[in-house]
């Protein structure tokens, strides 16, 4: 019999753990407000995607004498290291916990994690949580004149409708290594009976407008979403108001994944009830 697979896919900052490229830049005693509410919107007013606007607005205190120095991806990552502890109550626990649900109480299915973030995958793949709790992670890149260089470029950024080519990769089975460096791999046909993970089978925690698209695409197959839910003044209400009034998600909770939270607490019922349905599916065997 084969392994079934859930998959849980989370967006990063302000899901998992607090906005990491607002950590990198008051780490670095860059004025944050004055960068995402005017340096990027100015750049968004002229025209450019909100990703390419926040990253030529990082890119730009890059350099020798600047606010960021001379910034690498390995600089990048030794940030990320630093993290583990700006993780959000309950976490990695939490990860190892449904693991264990998952194993104990059902055959043959198992239960992988994901990230689909518009945050900087240097930062996020730094952490120790996520190489030791995710089977893969997709976010943008920047890049220097070579492999260890001081950062210049935008070598790829993630867009909000972009997010759900990496919930397709997933979906099929893609290797990110592979597809990487064939980005059109995703649109090779693959039978359905031949994914790896259904649609249906899918989770999306997420907290903002970015995250729209992918729980607007499982709810059609069958997946399920979960609100990420602040309190706090400075973050938009438009996210609260998409999210719920076009029932686009489950519910909405406070980013806390420990047990006895109401966040935890849903996303289990939802991983194990999505394991009955599995086992209710496959083929039974007759007395």
């Amino acid at each position: 019999m084969r392994t079934d697979i859930v998959a849980v896919l989370f967006d990063f900052d302000d899901t998992l753990a607090p906005d990491s490229t607002t950590a990198l830049l008051q780490a670095h005693n860059v004025d944050t407000k004055k960068f995402w509410q005017q340096d990027v919107p100015a750049l968004v007013t002229a025209g450019y995607d909100p990703p390419a606007a926040w990253l030529n607005s990082l890119l730009k205190l890059v350099g020798l004498g600047k606010p960021l120095g001379e910034l690498t991806n390995a600089k990048l990552k030794e940030f990320g290291a630093s993290l583990d502890n700006t993780f959000y109550p309950g976490l990695p626990e939490f990860f190892d916990d449904l693991r264990s649900e998952v194993k104990n109480r059902f055959r043959n299915m198992q239960i992988e994690f994901y990230i689909i973030s518009g945050g900087l995958y240097e930062i996020m793949a730094g952490t120790s949580i996520v190489q030791n709790h995710f089977k893969a992670v997709y976010g943008c890149h920047l890049a220097g004149d070579d492999e260890n260089g001081v950062l210049k470029y935008i070598k790829r950024s993630i867009t909000f409708t972009e997010k759900t080519r990496y919930v397709f990769e997933i979906h099929k089975g893609l290797d990110p290594s592979e597809s990487w460096k064939k980005p059109t791999l995703v649109n090779k046909f693959v039978a359905e009976d031949e994914r790896r993970i259904p649609l249906k089978n899918m989770i999306y925690v997420g907290d903002g407008l970015t995250d729209i698209p992918c729980f607007s695409l499982l709810k059609k197959f069958g997946g399920h979403g979960f609100g990420i839910l602040h309190k706090r003044e400075n973050k938009p209400k438009e996210a609260l108001e998409e999210f719920l009034k076009t029932d686009r998600v489950v519910s909405m909770h406070g980013p806390d994944y420990r047990k006895e939270a109401d966040l935890a607490a849903i996303l289990r019922a939802a991983v194990v009830n999505k394991c009955v349905d599995i086992q209710l599916s496959r083929p039974q065997a007759r007395g």
